[in-house]
């Protein structure tokens, strides 16, 4: 007797069913009845909630054990990568806010405003205020995590890593499955009430701007790294090309970790700093990242009709700087769990959030593809700090016995 055994569907990734979103979400909006968008619209704005009542639950349950592992750690070559990322990271944000300010009012100006807008509120959407605001949980994760490091807490420490374990269990089964249905009734909406054309417009501005912010921020990085490593920037950079693909194919950078570690060691890298350099800035170097929420803030802010204030953006860049260190290793997670600080720094509406959230996760692989990149470069530069290092106790240790020799 043959046994055939069920075959199993093909699982769909998450960029597929959010393009299938945004073109089901479109053709609803054209020709769905005013109570259906309204009935999507609950959903939206109700998920909206949701989203803005974890965040506080995924800074906690995320930057705190961060603190706390990355913390026990103290040596120098440890805490220059740590320094190099958290620079880097500032530096892209910084950099694409300077370019978006510049380049954005000349090409874009108040799409969500000029366009001729219907009103489809929803019929009823669940409040669920946040038991703290985004500040609160960022110095509630410094203390507790900085505490666990000074009194040696390994049962607070524990609970934090469990902790982690469950906010990472939330986002990759509740909120990023739900990313989809989120971002269809956000396109529905657009559609019918006539602001589809300037959005998409608009959109394909910044991710353009966006792909040629994180290429210039890459050329950056290489061309300090190469100066310090006394190497040429741009052969180093092609090297790690490999690295870079693979990472937006992805869009993890723990995944990449292999392909980055290989090509870092083809940059003439020591075993050691490599090992050391690139797990650790796969977790807090997000350069990239940093470069793409700005830029899709800018944009979204100029679509808007909004200026783009400098203290507004510091407030912007440091809050992301923070929570998007101790982001899971999932899609979206960068953008999900920033959902609360663009509202508090930059006053995002829900709506606009929603556009900032589905324009993230169309090349979410890019952001993760520049983050891996520049760990080379961090590597680079970790590596001659080192070499620097030994030649220097080489040198001291040669003098001690030069003196022990004439003594």
């Amino acid at each position: 007797m043959i046994y055939y055994s069920p075959m199993k569907s093909p699982k769909i990734g998450l960029l597929p069913k959010l393009f299938a979103a945004l073109a089901v979400g479109a053709l609803v909006g054209l020709y769905a009845p005013d109570w259906a968008i309204r009935s999507t619209n609950c959903f939206r704005d109700t998920f909206g909630q949701f989203i803005k009542f974890f965040v506080p639950f995924i800074i906690v349950g995320l930057v705190t054990p961060a603190i706390a592992e990355t913390g026990r750690y103290a040596g120098r070559a440890l805490l220059l990568t740590m320094g190099l990322a958290y620079a880097s990271t500032l530096f892209a944000g910084y950099f694409a806010y300077g370019v978006s300010r510049g380049v954005f009012p000349l090409i874009m100006s108040g799409e969500l405003v000029n366009a001729a807008a219907k009103s489809f509120p929803a019929y009823f959407s669940i409040k669920i205020p946040p038991f703290m605001d985004v500040t609160s949980a960022l110095v509630t994760s410094f203390l507790v995590g900085l505490g666990i490091v000074a009194v040696k807490g390994e049962v607070l420490e524990r609970a934090a890593r469990e902790l982690r374990e469950i906010v990472s269990c939330a986002l990759a089964n509740v909120f990023v499955p739900l990313l989809p249905l989120y971002v269809f009734a956000t396109m529905a909406d657009l559609t019918a009430s006539g602001r589809l054309a300037s959005v998409v417009g608009g959109c394909l501005k910044i991710m353009g701007m966006a792909l040629a912010t994180t290429t210039a921020v890459l050329l950056v990085q290489f061309t300090v790294a190469g100066v310090v490593a006394r190497k040429n920037p741009l052969k180093a950079l092609w090297t790690m090309l490999p690295a870079y693909l693979t990472g937006w194919g992805c869009c993890s950078s723990a995944a990449t970790i292999p392909y980055t570690l290989a090509q870092t060691r083809k940059n003439g890298v020591s075993e050691s700093t490599a090992g050391l350099v690139i797990p650790l800035c796969a977790n807090v170097h997000l350069a990239g990242s940093m470069a793409n929420m700005v830029v899709y803030a800018a944009g979204l802010a100029v679509m808007a009709g909004d200026a783009l204030p400098l203290g507004a953006f510091t407030h912007y860049i440091l809050l992301v700087s923070i929570t998007a260190v101790a982001s899971p290793g999932v899609p979206g997670g960068v953008v999900l769990a920033c959902a609360s600080v663009a509202e508090a720094a930059l006053g995002f509406s829900p709506e606009r959030y929603a556009i900032m959230i589905a324009v993230y996760m169309a090349l979410d692989g890019m952001g993760t593809a520049c983050n891996l990149t520049g760990d080379g470069a961090i590597a680079l530069i970790v590596d001659r700090f080192r070499e620097h290092e030994a030649e220097k106790d080489q040198s001291d240790v040669k003098r001690e016995t030069s003196e022990d020799e004439r003594r």
